[in-house]
């Protein structure tokens, strides 16, 4: 939220009073307490004006928070986003002669200026670079009577709009990544970013799943800890700064500290939450009835024998909202006119080997059965009068169920249980995102602001916690739209409603990259998008990219997905497609596992993977896929793309090598552009890498050592370590392989087993 009008203005009717200065400091334990307040010239200035209190403290190695409060006497009733902490890592020193704070925690530390009237914060890297702080007037509280609340007749006790505002400083040629999944330009700079989650599109600046942190290219990244409305202006008022903004009396934000962008997730997933792992199944391509399509078991059956006529394999099959009665949504039941035999149908569908979705939301229509049950149980978000809140906006009269209510948890996880005893192995857990705020009370009391976006988190965080509870750790996931922070502990998501054009499936990239760059490691999108109906040329396209993303769903709203409505071409693309996916399991497998243990995520910003490569920063129309392969979607129905391919660093001698022609190789740091046909797009194997496939899988399921190969680029540099993962238990390793050049640098070896390698590139 913009406060000012320019440097020296603010705009009518806001007062802001900026910290100049600290009053006193005591430490305790591993924390620091300060006393803010303006600037000082006599004792006089103590009085009418008010203080901010601030906390320093460091919940994990490398990560420092600030806590400022102005008022502390409201009353909290959360929601709180859970952060694991430790102690014992903290060190303090306060230098009276120098009238220096130093804070520190493993390699970064906060120095305080606490002279008189010269209060400054810099956050500092283990060598003494700066790499954010609060220079001068960057602390502030405001006070804004530009509100309804605010009557003049109540004279000095006229109320005002609180807001708690803190400035981080940015440094020249400074880039700002993340906050979330946000579909414009991947670096955030010169934007204006709320955190709030709405259902707009991929083609605004709304989001589904906005995640309060950002990624520096300046080696930090800084979490705001508040799970209401965050406004960021990052660039975009003051130039030299990210301005931080939250109504109410309390900010708190968190400064995270890495050797790179990869260590910088791990501290941060460290802190908010591992990524949780998904079975190998989910791996496979997914199909869906499409949104409004008109179907029934005929329909999805003539798709199933459609693919296998082709030859296409297909893992999972979803039934969209109208598996249910409309006006009903949701009431859990097949619609008996479309599927009569509905426990009958899934158990055909499990004997061709398909897992089972469905689709699901929160909400529940007053055509539903289960609505007057809901109502009855107080089982619904209410108005503070304690009817039930309602609206037609979706559903006709629906209502939300309260997860902050135990019995309604209970009550619908029963339907949930019910459907995985039919057959169901995964839910689509859709919206979210359209969750009231004003008049409304919650069962657990919490501030219906604050659980606005936090809502996400209980419903998918409820339903991925059914699942596993019965299929097991890791073995159970959702397909979810919306999310929060901590949300990447409940896997997938995907990047909601994007439009079938080209431009629809590059701002559906760069929303991807932009999560995963918060924490999330998994992540799909609508291969042909959503609405409307792609062109062949786009479909083959999209089909290239999807199968090259962590999860592959076909999927749109009123047109389907399979391949041949568009042409047997499409068929072809697909087939080669998602067998070039299943071959890759054994890698996907083991960059996952990698994700799960440090946050790092299976599609990559090339930055992530390359920051030392300058050039890396400003591209988002490319990505790398795991640490091996660099991939290149195409963006043009003639098929040209232009990409650039990094330098590889870390003393990897060679060049990249084309996945399709092994004779043909790139130098990094250079651009290339490309025209290709239907059958290849860019897709380079690093030099110096080791890819372990497995060409005779059938399923990602299936046996991971037998048929296995080592995909090999160039001369490797020292020993690389290989983990074969288990592709009925994907958190466990079934071997490791300890791979190296040969003793005279022209061979490879891999220690003590058979494995067949494949030796490409110089």
């Amino acid at each position: 939220m913009k406060f000012t009008e320019g440097m020296w203005c603010l705009k009518e009717g806001v007062r802001i009073e900026w910290m100049s200065n600290v009053e006193r400091l005591r430490t305790e334990n591993e924390t620091v307490h300060l006393l803010l307040n303006k600037l000082q010239r006599h004792r006089g200035d103590t009085l009418n004006s008010p203080t901010i209190s601030a906390r320093v403290t460091s919940p994990q190695e490398g990560v420092i928070g600030v806590k400022f409060v102005h008022w502390a006497g409201k009353v909290d009733n959360g929601p709180h986003y859970h952060l694991n902490t430790v102690n014992g890592h903290a060190v303090i020193n306060h230098d009276k002669i120098t009238d220096q704070l130093d804070y520190r925690s493993g390699p970064l530390a906060l120095n305080v200026n606490t002279a008189a009237n010269a209060l400054d914060f810099v956050f500092r890297s283990q060598n003494g670079r700066k790499l954010t702080g609060h220079s001068f007037r960057s602390i502030g509280y405001v006070a804004d009577q530009r509100t309804n609340k605010h009557r003049y007749e109540d004279g000095i006790y006229a109320e005002k709009q609180g807001y708690m505002l803190a400035e981080l400083d940015l440094g020249v040629g400074e880039r700002v990544y993340g906050l979330g999944e946000r579909f414009g330009p991947l670096a955030k700079n010169g934007q204006t970013v709320d955190m709030w989650n709405e259902d707009g599109g991929t083609s605004s600046d709304l989001a589904y799943k906005n995640i309060p942190f950002y990624m520096s290219s300046k080696g930090y990244g800084v979490f705001i800890n508040h799970s209401g409305k965050v406004s960021l202006e990052v660039q975009s008022e003051r130039t030299t700064r990210v301005n931080i903004s939250v109504s109410g009396e309390e900010i708190e934000y968190f400064v995270v500290h890495g050797d790179d962008p990869k260590d910088i997730l791990r501290r941060y997933t460290a802190l908010t939450g591992r990524p949780a792992l998904v079975p190998s199944w989910s791996y496979n391509l997914w199909l869906t009835t499409s949104f409004t399509t008109n179907y029934d078991e005929q329909t999805v059956t003539g798709f199933l024998d459609g693919f296998k006529e082709r030859d296409i394999p297909l893992g999972v099959f979803h039934f969209d909202c109208f598996w249910m009665k409309s006006y009903q949504w949701c009431d859990f039941e097949f619609d008996e006119e479309m599927f009569p035999d509905a426990l009958g149908y899934l158990k055909r569908l499990k004997e061709r080997g398909l897992r089972i979705s469905v689709w699901i939301n929160p909400y529940v229509g007053q055509a539903s059965p289960l609505f007057e049950e809901g109502k009855k149980n107080g089982y619904f978000i209410k108005h503070t009068d304690d009817s039930v809140w309602q609206w037609d906006f979706w559903q006709a009269g629906m209502a939300v169920v309260d997860f902050t209510n135990p019995a309604a948890c209970d009550w619908y996880n029963s339907h949930l249980e019910r459907l995985m005893e039919m057959g169901v192995d995964s839910f689509k857990t859709d919206f979210a995102e359209r969750i009231p705020v004003k008049g409304i009370k919650y069962h657990d009391g919490s501030d219906p602001e604050r659980m606005h976006n936090y809502y996400a988190l209980l419903y998918n965080r409820k339903v991925y916690e059914t699942l596993n509870n019965r299929v097991g750790r890791n073995q159970g996931l959702l397909f979810a739209r919306s999310t929060a922070p901590g949300g990447q502990a409940y896997p997938v998501h995907w990047g909601g409603d994007c439009e079938s054009t080209f431009e629809a499936m590059a701002e559906s990239l760069r929303g991807g990259l932009s999560l995963m760059l918060c924490g999330y490691i998994f992540w799909a999108s609508d291969i042909g998008g959503f609405e409307g109906t792609p062109p062949p040329a786009l479909y083959k396209r999209w089909v290239q990219f999807g199968l090259l993303s962590s999860h592959s769903r076909l999927h749109g709203s009123s047109s389907f997905r399979v391949p041949w409505i568009y042409g047997e071409d499409c068929s072809v693309v697909l087939r080669d497609c998602i067998k070039r996916k299943i071959l890759l399991t054994p890698y996907i497998l083991s960059e996952a596992l990698c994700g799960h243990r440090d946050g790092t995520p299976l599609m990559r910003a090339l930055f992530l993977e390359f920051p030392r490569d300058l050039n890396t920063y400003a591209i988002d129309t490319q990505y790398m896929f795991g640490s091996n392969l660099l991939v290149a979607p195409v963006f043009s129905e003639d098929g040209e793309v232009t990409f650039y391919v990094p330098r590889a660093g870390d003393g990897a001698t060679g060049k990249w090598v084309s996945w399709f022609d092994h004779s043909k190789s790139y130098e990094g740091g250079q651009w290339y552009t490309e025209t290709h046909d239907f059958d290849t797009m860019p897709i380079l194997i690093r030099p110096g890498s080791v890819t372990p496939i497995n060409p005779k899988l059938k399923v990602p399921e299936d046996s991971a050592l037998e048929g296995m190969q080592l995909l090999v680029n160039g001369t490797l540099s020292g020993e690389t370590i290989i983990e074969i993962v288990d592709p009925s238990q994907t958190d466990q390793v079934l071997k490791r392989l300890r791979v190296s050049g040969g003793p005279d640098g022209n061979g490879v070896q891999v220690d003590g087993h058979e494995v067949e390698v494949i030796s490409i590139g110089q």
